[in-house]
């Protein structure tokens, strides 16, 4: 079988023109607030990044043409995401980021014309941001969804909505939210739960406290949100009711893609600065590349940014295609989380006291890339979910050759 890993002349322009829009545009408005993106002025530095973006021609590469983005399928993104994801405001930039992007997705695949023109367009076009509610806390949906607790009860015209979600993503000033919430069943069930599309300022929708994490370059914190009794008519149902958790796949396994795109490119930039301190750098009689402990961590790094985008390569062509993915798509996100963390972590160690200071970036991409192993479903879980279908399978064929 032929393979070609070589991209569109079109692609591999729009992957030099964002690296040049990174590097000189956004790169220093991230280092001038070290990263912090609310500190930088949250939505109006967005909206300004946003349209020097547009004039670069580099906006929205993920959405549909028709809505002013480049119409890239996920072969195409993995390359221009990553080098968006240089800088850590860069994905915002772009348009890219999660929560949005991942909705863009969705919307795109699920949501019928009138919601697109509702909801798909002004967000991929940049006017608002969104939010996916999906995650409870205890004992509801978090890492096992089929947990989740919040109700949506028939109304006349529609559905009212109770619950309380919590790490939800942009949450604060986001236009309107995406509510995952059951119509069906129990807690603990498979099925039974439907995507609901629902403004922000619904009444009885409510954003409360952000709740402190690690990571400081996500728009709009990660938000306790609150509803009680929220009314979304009919109209406002994404899909068909009680198909949300079949619809959650069309979202989940590319917006894991897209985390291990942007944040490669973090862990890069880590590793390009190490590389090049390491270069420069004098100690015991030589430079510092040249002792041997620190060629290893350098090699190292270089087979995880190797095997990181090998994996990601074959996840990404199997959803190209059509297929769920659901293995491909388990081993990368869970290989690539890990592997993003080591890199920039073996970065500071090779710059010591300056990795670990404000003087270079690498503390502040450590911070960043660490909720990685659990943002999108934890390590442990994948493994158990790629485990459970290798011994099912095998089971089953133990089961045939009796």
């Amino acid at each position: 079988m032929p393979i070609d890993l070589s991209c569109a002349p079109e692609t591999t322009e729009l992957v030099e023109q964002v690296r040049t829009f990174v590097r000189e545009v956004v790169l220093p408005v991230e280092d001038a607030h070290l990263g912090d993106i609310a500190a930088a002025g949250g939505d109006t530095v967005r909206v300004e990044l946003q349209r020097q973006a547009q004039q670069a021609g580099v906006f929205a590469p993920h959405a549909p043409i028709e809505y002013g983005g480049h119409g890239l399928n996920m072969s195409e993104r993995a390359p221009v995401f990553e080098e968006a994801g240089y800088s850590l405001f860069g994905p915002t930039a772009l348009n890219i980021a999660a929560p949005d992007e991942g909705n863009v997705h969705l919307l795109a695949h699920v949501a019928d014309p009138e919601q697109k023109q509702q909801f798909l367009e002004p967000l991929a076009r940049g006017d608002i941001r969104s939010a996916f509610a999906m995650t409870e806390p205890a004992p509801g949906a978090g890492s096992d969804p089929a947990a989740l607790t919040t109700r949506a009860v028939r109304a006349d015209g529609g559905w009212r909505i109770t619950g309380h979600k919590w790490f939800i993503t942009g949450a604060d000033g986001a236009g309107f939210f995406i509510i995952f919430a059951r119509t069906s069943g129990e807690p603990g069930q498979r099925g039974g739960a439907t995507m609901f599309l629902c403004p922000a300022d619904a009444p009885g929708l409510r954003v409360g406290r952000h709740i402190g994490t690690l990571d400081k370059a996500m728009l709009g914190g990660h938000c306790e949100v609150f509803f009680d009794e929220v009314f979304v008519p009919d109209s406002g149902v994404l899909g068909e009711v009680d198909r949300g958790f079949q619809y959650a796949q069309v979202r989940l396994g590319p917006a894991r893609m897209t985390h291990v795109m942007r944040w490669l490119g973090a862990a890069r930039r880590g590793h390009d600065i190490a590389v090049g301190h390491i270069a420069r750098r004098d100690g015991f009689g030589t430079k510092l590349g040249d002792l041997g402990m620190t060629q290893k961590m350098v090699a190292d790094n270089e087979i995880d940014i190797a095997a990181t985008r090998a994996l990601l390569t074959r996840a990404c062509w199997e959803l190209d295609q059509g297929q769920p993915a659901s293995d491909s798509t388990s081993i990368a996100k869970t290989f690539a989380a890990e592997a993003i963390f080591r890199i920039v972590d073996r970065s500071i160690q090779m710059c010591g006291g300056l990795g670990v200071s404000d003087d270079l970036p690498l503390a502040r991409l450590s911070r960043e890339v660490r909720p990685f192993r659990i943002y999108d479903g934890p390590s442990e879980v994948h493994r158990w979910a790629i485990a459970k279908r290798v011994v099912g399978a095998a089971k089953r064929a133990a089961k045939e050759n009796q």
